[in-house]
């Protein structure tokens, strides 16, 4: 499975849509330096959502662009909420992450949640572990390397 990253974003608060910047830097254990999100050890480090979800929003008449719901990184090409457990994904030439929860629970502060009364990330984002850290920025290939679905 193979597909590509359409936005890389970033936020200053938890709770709030996250911001398209040029390229953001993840660190090994900890997450995307500067995001609201990173904590060193955490078990979602780097917050996923794929393009597709995001334009099945679109196509009910909202205008959601990447990072309104507060994912890192979004991509095309890959079913992401298909994916198991322990995946690893290569993003770029050098960053591994690793599926570490599926979905989350929509915590009642949801800047997307107020807006339209859903949201698509408990039930289709995914979070994951930095195990090699690098630079990710758009365009940059995204290859499933381990674990695939019931695998």
């Amino acid at each position: 499975m193979n597909g590509s990253v359409v936005a890389v974003c970033v936020s200053k608060k938890k709770g709030t849509s996250k911001q398209p910047v040029p390229e953001i830097a993840v660190k090994e254990n900890y997450g995307v330096v500067g995001d609201a999100h990173a904590e060193e050890g955490a078990v979602r480090q780097v917050s996923l959502l794929a393009m597709e979800s995001i334009a099945r929003m679109q196509g009910k008449g909202f205008s959601f662009k990447p990072g309104d719901f507060a994912e890192n990184i979004t991509t095309q090409g890959i079913d992401l909420a298909r994916l198991a457990i322990g995946a690893r994904l290569r993003v770029g030439g050098e960053v591994v992450l690793e599926v570490s929860q599926i979905g989350k629970e929509c915590h009642t502060a949801c800047a997307v949640r107020r807006l339209v009364g859903d949201c698509i990330m408990p039930r289709e984002g995914i979070f994951a572990r930095v195990i090699r850290g690098g630079r990710i920025r758009p365009e940059d290939p995204v290859a499933v390397i381990g674990k695939t679905p019931g695998g």
